[in-house]
């Protein structure tokens, strides 16, 4: 299907359901998926295109439903008699806008919505440092609810601001800067006195829009994922750790997951038994974010939830432990998720599954049964190959 508006696919599947009353059947046809690419500049490459195609299709069979193709920009309210489910590319902002796509609930994405743009990035994750500017709708009672689940650091609107934070940071020892709507790690720098703070604030651009992070630099860190999806009927948690991938030019970037997925929700991957000390942790943690983000965000609402978590020492030997990031939208473990969701679906019996994403920048052997969601040359990146795959038997434990 060519991309077209959202109204336009509404239309057709208006048309479809008529002709279905017309042949003397009153009964609906199926829901559709359509997947949306909110900002064309953003998640907008061929392998990210591709990937939210492919992960629509197969959420798509999850939901019972058809995928339909990709909507274009809005130019209109959706209809709320047509059962559409939206894949939107990154969590939509503003309540008004989720609804005026036909998102009232949950149930009719997978991904988020939150109420004001800075919600969605990392800058929602620490405070201002003393009197400071802040962003439309900034929640100042929301960081002191989630001060232990977070490391130590702060958030500002101005580079001013941010050198004052910077500076009290620093005496604690390096401080990593974070622009606040990057992935993966990019575009990361760490300081480690005032005049590297300065030069390195200097370079990262729409501080004054956009925000930046400054937080407790570890050394070393292992980085968790602790996650929940529900797709109808289907709800499943999971924890799991990223992997790293050399890209074309050297550079260790994101390289995949690998999760411990359970049937249920967090609370039931809290209570899975043999989890370590610092496992069970990592989960808290996100669990208290997660329960802070409902209770201090009206119309925030989320059927895919993701958290990074961070754990490692500090430059004085402290061993930390913090939600690094939130994401509520299609992410790189999403594949995962949708593996092992297909897994207890086809297995109603299983109540443990081990799913995994690769991304591999170039070509690679697959393993049995693999779901290939692209194997390409990206014009951006190069040759790379991405899938998941779901162990065939669940883990006993």
């Amino acid at each position: 299907m060519q991309a077209s508006s959202l109204n336009q696919v509404m239309s057709e599947v208006m048309n479809e359901r008529a002709l279905v009353v017309l042949a003397g059947n009153d009964a609906p046809s199926a829901g559709h998926v359509v997947s949306w690419s909110v900002d064309r500049d953003h998640y907008g490459s061929a392998h990210e295109l591709a990937t939210r195609r492919a992960h629509a299709t197969r959420l798509a069979g999850l939901k019972g439903y058809r995928y339909h193709g990709e909507a274009g920009p809005l130019d209109g309210n959706v209809s709320d008699s047509a059962p559409v489910y939206l894949v939107p590319s990154d969590t939509i902002v503003g309540c008004d806008l989720a609804r005026s796509m036909g998102v009232h609930s949950e149930s009719d994405l997978f991904g988020g919505v939150v109420p004001f743009g800075y919600v969605a990035t990392k800058a929602i994750s620490h405070p201002l440092h003393g009197v400071a500017a802040a962003p439309e709708g900034w929640a100042t009672a929301f960081a002191p609810r989630i001060r232990q689940s977070v490391l130590d650091g702060y958030s500002a609107y101005s580079e001013a601001d941010a050198r004052r934070a910077g500076r009290w940071l620093l005496r604690g020892g390096k401080v990593r800067i974070k622009p606040v709507r990057a992935t993966g790690g990019c575009g990361q720098t760490v300081a480690t006195d005032a005049p590297s703070l300065d030069r390195l604030l200097a370079e990262v651009p729409g501080i004054d829009t956009d925000g930046v992070v400054l937080e407790r630099n570890l050394r070393s860190p292992r980085t968790l994922s602790v996650g929940q999806v529900a797709v109808g009927e289907l709800r499943v948690s999971y924890y799991g750790q990223q992997r790293l991938a050399r890209n074309h030019e050297g550079e260790w970037v994101y390289g995949g997951s690998d999760l411990t997925c359970v049937r249920g929700d967090l609370d039931t991957l809290h209570a899975l038994p043999g989890l370590s000390i610092d496992l069970r942790l990592a989960i808290d943690q996100a669990r208290a974010y997660h329960a802070a983000v409902i209770e201090s965000f009206p119309g925030f609402m989320a059927s895919r939830i993701n958290y990074d978590v961070a754990q490692g020492n500090d430059d004085s030997g402290r061993w930390c432990s913090g939600v690094l990031e939130q994401s509520w939208r299609i992410g790189g473990a999403s594949g995962a998720e949708i593996v092992a969701m297909e897994a207890f679906r086809d297995q109603p019996e299983r109540r443990t599954a081990h799913a995994s994403t690769v991304e591999v920048f170039g070509e690679t052997a697959l393993p049995p049964g693999a779901y290939v969601y692209f194997n390409d040359i990206d014009p951006a990146v190069g040759r790379l190959t991405k899938y998941a795959f779901v162990e065939p038997n669940a883990d006993p434990t």
